[in-house]
């Protein structure tokens, strides 16, 4: 029998050993380590450290050795309406307003019910597995049926309970929006890899009265508040309007700001309401791609990461981007922050980076559990090539992730210590399902 002194010096059983060419941990911040190893068991990160340790410490049952790639945490989308994957093209070159109520509204009236949704969100979990995205943060109509889509393929996600005033195939009224996303989180409460928010749609669409019962439900749950605000000068100047304040005003005299909300968007800010938004503990969900198409504007990046305020980086759906792709935002986000303060340095890789990873994890309230790879947390991470001759050279990995590579480089994806995808391919769908999927609803939205 071997002493205690003897046991201690045995290799200690993981289940798994990833080996990169580098590692990006996010934390601590600006890092790119060479020749570490990083260590899983049970589904969490068990330890980072150098190859030549690792091989020493532990005694791995699988071992993934990964030449020319460089390793980092799942990358967290921020803003995502998931089911809208069906809606992809379908409403292109329209501003927001017209694409709502000519395009969107319309066909939601007619398609989104839970069938919809669960097709849709299948569609969408894929794709964002695909590249690097292992969270997302939903807002969108049936709910449970998202929540069915999310577990088959195993994500990690935030499903919002979204509240509008008006009717849809989902539900009546405001109240009966919340009645029923309570239930389903409470159907969920378990999950490991689900979680919930209040998702009022926007400050446009929601009343005073439904605000009171969301700032007292975020408050009662401690769960975030998901909206789109400040998205287009129109819904401002309405604001103002109808309410003789601005959206954000608004807000803060209903309750509504402070750690738990996610403001999406936010383009439209003066310098007082991004301090106001920092003073709160805010956070803001920057999604580049769909300001640029959808013609909204170009946010003020660069003012708020110099206040500190913490921001993520969404998507939006693919009815308004037309991809989930998360490396389309950070390359967009990085340029149009330099160019919008004509500061270079502004928005810098490594910060992009912690934004699409740390700073949706944060917002979202994971931090704790995803958004880098520190001992403890969970084994949510991407794999990405990096030595593809179209890539070369490469001096600095942290750099390319954000100005060269994308969704295509990405070879492996695991979310909570499982593979969830590789060389290409999610390991819980079909891909024949999924194009399978893609023609029933194209063939029902264009009939």
């Amino acid at each position: 029998m071997n002493s205690p002194s003897e046991r201690q010096d045995l290799p200690q059983d993981v289940d798994l050993l990833i080996r990169p060419a580098w590692i990006i941990p996010i934390e601590p911040a600006g890092l790119t380590l060479a020749d570490h190893s990083l260590a899983v068991t049970d589904g969490s990160i068990v330890a980072l450290l150098p190859d030549v340790d690792a091989r020493q410490r532990f005694r791995p049952r699988q071992v993934i050795d990964l030449p020319g790639q460089v390793l980092l945490p799942g990358l967290v989308n921020l803003h995502t309406h998931a089911a809208m994957n069906l809606m992809r093209g379908f409403a292109d070159d329209l501003p927001l307003m017209r694409w709502l109520s000519e395009r969107i509204w319309p066909a939601e009236s007619r398609h989104a019910d839970a069938e919809f949704v669960r097709a849709g969100t299948l569609l969408a979990c894929a794709e964002m597995l695909r590249g690097g995205i292992t969270t997302y943060n939903d807002m969108y109509f049936f709910p449970e049926a998202a929540a069915a889509a999310t577990e088959q393929i195993g994500m990690r996600a935030v499903l919002g309970m979204i509240a509008i005033e008006f009717p849809t195939r989902y539900a009546a009224d405001a109240d009966d929006y919340l009645a029923k996303g309570l239930a389903v989180r409470d159907r969920h409460s378990a999950s490991p890899l689900l979680n919930f928010s209040l998702a009022p749609h926007a400050p446009y669409t929601v009343a005073d009265k439904t605000f009171d019962k969301i700032a007292t439900l975020a408050a009662q749950l401690e769960i975030p508040i998901h909206l789109h605000v400040h998205e287009t000068r129109h819904e401002i100047d309405e604001s103002v309007r109808l309410h003789g304040v601005r959206p954000l005003e608004r807000l803060r005299r209903l309750g509504i700001l402070g750690p738990q909300l996610i403001a999406v968007h936010a383009v439209h800010l003066d310098p007082g309401e991004i301090e106001l938004l920092a003073h709160e503990g805010c956070h803001v969900a920057h999604c580049p791609t769909s300001n640029m198409k959808l013609g909204s504007g170009i946010p003020p990046v660069a003012a708020m990461q110099a206040r500190g305020l913490n921001f993520g980086l969404g998507t939006d759906g693919a009815a308004s981007n037309n991809r989930l792709d998360l490396f389309h935002e950070m390359r967009h986000a990085a340029l149009l922050a330099k160019g919008a303060s004509q500061d270079a340095e502004a928005l810098d890789a490594h910060a992009v980076l912690s934004a699409a990873t740390l700073g949706g994890a944060r917002a979202l309230g994971l931090d704790a559990k995803v958004g880098s790879l520190l001992p403890g947390k969970a084994a949510d991470l991407c794999a990405v090539r990096l030595d593809e001759w179209l890539l070369q050279p490469c001096y600095d990995p942290a750099s390319h992730l954000v100005y060269v590579a994308g969704r295509e480089q990405v070879t492996h994806t695991w979310v909570d210590g499982a593979l969830a995808m590789c060389n290409a391919v999610p390991a819980r769908v079909d891909m024949s399902e999924l194009l399978d999927i893609a023609g029933l609803w194209h063939t029902r939205l264009t009939t």
